[in-house]
């Protein structure tokens, strides 16, 4: 149906067809003298065919695009001799061929390279030829053909196949022929069509991932960049700053990725970036903030539509991560954020209503996908939803659901997804696409059409020229007018375009090989299950939540496609971060712990190394064998709430009663609010040794030989006061009194506090210098570094 499609309202006028039909019986009549006459001399038949190009024949430039009556038509280029032997007598000349019947005839000779007798076009004539008398092997020449439009022998409105050739001789071959040869098309419209077109062009700003999810210490929370080739793309030149600068001026509808704005703008600001395992000051903020302003210029006046954030891969999570738990949920809050960045950064109100799957491939599982954040318009492709009609219909149909397709087209959209750096390249690209919609235009001249191009995602910078030339072309609207993606979602549906969305089998196998994996989603379920059960802990929990956030949209992101080994050492770089800041949190172990007496008070310190408070954690003690050694009251376990300032630590004290002396395994583990454990449990052992009633008599006699010590010391110090002064001045008179009440006193004030006579009655003997002081301070009085951790 496809070539049905092409020759509804094509046919030639009779003096058109008279004349080709002339020009065909001209460029025969050789070929029937040979057949006739037997087999020609050698080279004579090699005169029109060349079963090799020697000589590479690059088009350049063709100005107009789309000529007029009056203009003149000038093609410039290069033919390089590729072969090996020097080319004589060379020309290059300029062939006409007839008006193409439809977009197929367009392919078709869009497909042939050699030169092929009787279906290229004839040549124009001596007088719009170049002469190059000699092209020696691996000499390039340039050149450029300059032909009145007048003398192209155009009638009829359509699309026309451009030949340039270079004809010559080589001393192999002292006969000239066709050595090389290029093809192009000739769009001409020389009145306006009464229907136009209508023609919506999607205009994609879109990068892939350039922020970690560390932040620094700051209040500011500087963002870390993984490198700066962000800032090679928004400068002078670089592919972003080309598409904005080109889109500026065109009739297009932006499709922008809200996470490269969010990116922009963080660089707008102070910023690190990764440099040897450290990180050092990002310099590039006045690119950054040029690029935000000239991009909120360009889009002031036009239609924004905005992706979920990170532009999440559709498919990949419709075939791979709908089965893993938790990771549809990502994409509501992702096109809810993507809503408000657009608005704060660029200040206009961008639509969030469309879903676009990779490449516009779509099946059953990926509209669903698609549809599940609130999205009710999905942009497809029509290689993927395809019509079986003699036209090219409307791109808008409604596929059940209260959702609408908004189907592309699939020629129109890869028209410049080759290489676009040789002029060459870009100028059959364009030509091929302005002779693409001109014959979709001429498929049923009555009927007006809608018609949406979906480019690539990120197209290079000589992409995005191509397509600004081709939209440029387009200006003076003599077959198509400009129309905003909001519009032609709107458009009324052509009652006879499909709308059988294709099933989960007839995805595109290529595509599906690119797709994120099964492990992806399960990594990121990890790293969600991870951040929710550490921000309930936190006292200033955005600081967390948001760059982790976004750094798991970002894990999804469509960006990451052909690059699985980058996708998951970005998703481990995550995960890992994520990992070490939960450990910052922690219990400070403890060695071995003596207990002596019937009751004491055990500590347990609580360590918080972040730079915020943490609250809504409980410490649990247990004790392994409860009737050696009970917690509060005869129980087995206690606990207590945990609230600690950021970069400080907090001992909390268990009252603890002994039963029965040994060793008893304590365990310590700190739990949410909600009973979830947090962190590693510690455990540490408690040796009890109880006081005994024998023990406590001994203890009772030293306090009484104390006390008989003390009276003794006492009445000799009296006695020996009340000696008359003569008997002190007698030989050692009371002198060795005296010198015994001296070493009474001297035994008597060493048993006033036997070593150790008191030691561990109600408490943790002191030797444990694993336990600090129950109310430490901060860990650092100035905070620093990359991330939540305080800086030792």
């Amino acid at each position: 149906m496809a070539d049905a499609a092409d020759f509804q309202g094509m046919s030639p006028s009779p003096a058109r067809r008279w004349l080709r039909r002339t020009a065909s019986l001209i460029m025969g009549a050789p070929l029937v003298a040979g057949l006739l006459c037997g087999p020609a001399a050698p080279g004579a038949h090699a005169a029109e065919t060349s079963d090799s190009s020697p000589v590479d024949v690059s088009l350049d430039t063709m100005t107009p695009s789309v000529p007029g009556k009056n203009d003149t038509l000038t093609i410039s280029g290069t033919v390089i001799n590729k072969g090996k032997k020097t080319v004589t007598d060379a020309e290059i000349d300029l062939g006409v061929g007839s008006r193409l019947s439809g977009r197929t005839a367009i392919d078709r000779a869009a497909e042939r390279s050699d030169h092929s007798p009787g279906v290229d076009a004839p040549r124009i004539g001596a007088k719009y030829t170049v002469k190059i008398p000699q092209l020696a092997s691996g000499i390039s020449r340039d050149f450029k053909l300059s032909v009145p439009v007048s003398e192209l022998n155009l009638d009829d409105e359509g699309v026309y196949q451009l030949d340039v050739a270079l004809r010559g001789q080589t001393p192999d071959d002292p006969f000239k022929q066709v050595l090389g040869i290029e093809r192009t098309f000739l769009p001409w419209q020389p009145e306006t069509t009464e229907k136009k077109t209508q023609l919506t062009f999607l205009w994609p700003l879109i990068s892939s991932t350039h922020l970690t999810s560390e932040t620094g210490s700051d209040e500011q929370q500087t963002p870390v960049f993984e490198d700066e080739t962000l800032a090679a793309e928004l400068g002078p030149g670089g592919r972003l700053e080309q598409l904005v600068s080109l889109g500026r001026n065109l009739p297009v509808t932006w499709v922008i990725d809200p996470d490269l704005l969010a990116t922009v703008d963080a660089m707008t600001r102070n910023y690190r970036v990764k440099s040897g395992g450290t990180t050092v000051a990002g310099k590039n903020q006045a690119v950054a903030k040029q690029w935000l302003s000239a991009v909120e210029a360009a889009v002031r006046d036009g239609k924004v539509v905005a992706l979920p954030f990170a532009d999440p891969d559709l498919a990949s999570l419709a075939h791979r991560g709908k089965n893993v738990s938790g990771s549809l949920s990502h994409l509501q809050p992702a096109t809810e954020v993507a809503e408000t960045t657009v608005e704060t950064i660029l200040h206009v109100k961008p639509s969030i209503d469309f879903a676009w799957p990779f490449e516009g491939a779509v099946d059953s599982s990926v509209v669903d996908v698609a549809t599940s954040a609130g999205a009710h318009k999905v942009i497809a492709r029509s290689d993927s939803l395809q019509d079986d009609l003699p036209y090219t219909p409307t791109a808008a149909r409604p596929i059940g659901g209260g959702t609408t397709a908004v189907v592309a087209d699939s020629r129109l959209s890869t028209a410049f997804q080759g290489d676009m750096t040789h002029a060459g390249s870009s100028t059959l690209a364009v030509q091929e696409f302005l002779a693409q919609t001109l014959a979709l235009t001429h498929q049923d001249p009555d009927k007006q059409r809608s018609i949406v191009v979906a480019p690539q995602r990120m197209p290079t910078v000589s992409q995005a020229q191509s397509m600004a030339r081709a939209l440029q072309s387009l200006e003076a609207q003599q077959w198509t007018q400009p129309l905003d993606l909001i519009a032609a979602a709107n458009a009324a549906p052509d009652a006879d375009a499909t709308t059988k969305v294709p099933s989960r089998s007839q995805y595109p196998r290529r595509m599906s090989k690119q797709e994120l994996p099964v492990q992806a989603f399960q990594d990121i379920r990890t790293t969600q299950n991870t951040l929710d059960n550490f921000k309930v802990i936190l006292t200033a929990k955005d600081r967390v939540e948001t760059p982790f956030g976004r750094a798991i949209d970002r894990e999804m992101s469509t960006s990451w496609r052909g690059k699985r080994v980058e996708a998951r050492l970005y998703r481990r770089e995550v995960r890992d971060y994520l990992q070490s800041l939960t450990q910052e949190v922690q219990l400070i172990e403890k060695s071995r712990v003596t207990l002596s007496g019937r009751s004491a008070t055990i500590p347990v310190t609580v360590q918080n190394r972040l730079v915020q408070g943490i609250d809504h954690l409980v410490l649990r003690l247990r004790s392994d064998n409860a009737t050696r050694l009970s917690l509060d009251h005869d129980k087995a376990s206690a606990e207590q709430p945990i609230k600690v300032e950021g970069g400080h630590s907090q001992s909390v004290k268990f009252s603890a009663e002994a039963n029965a002396n040994g060793p008893v395994q304590m365990t310590a583990q700190l739990f949410t609010e909600d009973g979830k454990p947090y962190g590693e449990a510690m455990k540490f052992t408690v040796k009890v040794s109880e006081v005994t009633p024998t023990v406590m008599l001994v203890i009772a006699g030293g306090v009484l030989l104390l006390v008989l010590a003390g009276i003794r010391m006492y009445t000799q110090r009296k006695r020996a006061a009340a000696r008359p002064a003569a008997g002190e001045d007698a030989d050692g008179g009371g002198g060795e009194d005296a010198t015994d009440a001296s070493v009474d006193s001297e035994d008597s004030e060493e048993s006033e506090s036997p070593e150790g006579s008191n030691s561990g009655i109600d408490s943790i003997d002191p030797g444990q210098a694993s336990d600090p002081s129950p109310d430490t301070g901060p860990e650092s009085s100035d905070p620093s570094g990359t991330g939540e951790k305080v800086d030792h």
